[in-house]
């Protein structure tokens, strides 16, 4: 049983409410949500694989929709129920779990990986892909350190990598980073520790908004990592 419509609408809604807030720092979030374009899938539990399949079913339309029309920013939210009192570890491993899954759904259903980016780890120029779309993961949680990403339910945030790039060609993706992480910063105290440029160190070390140690090994392995 998936969750209900009414809860369903509530848990978009709170979403819609975090990123609407005039101190949510992610403008990329913003923009995406004023055109529309953020999706929220509602789940039951991080903790459970019992809507990964819709999951994964939801990143591969995802997929496919921005192949046939890659203008403009745009966010897949899944957003779960609970729990809500998981710590910064505890969520960051249900997080690699149902993403490991859902990488798992990947390599079933024939899903070749995204040429542009790495399905290691450790490599620098590490992403997840599905259908064949390179994606970059955000976590928020209640438990979350770093207030930006503090969110009242678990949320697993799917941005495709490609838009990124596109900003990256048309000049508006380091004016944009810089507001971001100023923003940040202003709601934070500190600037975020963890953020590097992708290709500058595996962005894995970026997903669960939990600040790791330079030791830090990644408990995901894509089947399809060489």
């Amino acid at each position: 049983m998936h969750v209900d419509e009414g809860t369903a609408l509530a848990l978009e809604a709170e979403l819609s409410a975090a990123i609407g807030h005039a101190e949510f720092p992610c403008l990329g979030a913003k923009s995406a949500l004023a055109r529309g374009m953020v999706r929220t899938v509602a789940c039951r539990s991080i903790e459970s694989a019992w809507d990964d399949v819709r999951i994964h079913e939801e990143l591969l339309k995802w997929s496919a929709a921005y192949r046939k029309d890659p203008i403009g920013l745009r966010s897949l939210a899944i957003v779960f129920e609970g729990p809500d009192h998981l710590d910064e570890e505890q969520f960051e491993t249900a997080m690699w779990k149902r993403l490991q899954s859902l990488a798992d759904k990947d390599v079933w259903r024939g899903q070749p990986y995204d040429r542009n980016v790495s399905a290691n780890t450790d490599d620098p120029l590490f992403s997840l892909s599905f259908g064949g779309a390179a994606f970059f993961v955000v976590g928020l949680h209640p438990q979350a350190s770093r207030p930006a990403r503090r969110l009242s339910r678990p949320t697993l945030v799917f941005n495709l990598h490609d838009q990124f790039d596109r900003l990256r060609g048309n000049g508006r993706y380091e004016g944009m980073r810089a507001k971001i992480l100023k923003r940040d910063a202003a709601l934070a105290g500190t600037v975020n520790p963890m953020l590097v440029r992708h290709g500058e160190a595996s962005e894995a070390r970026q997903y669960s908004g939990r600040v790791v140690s330079a030791d830090w090994l990644c408990p995901f392995r894509d089947p399809r990592a060489a």
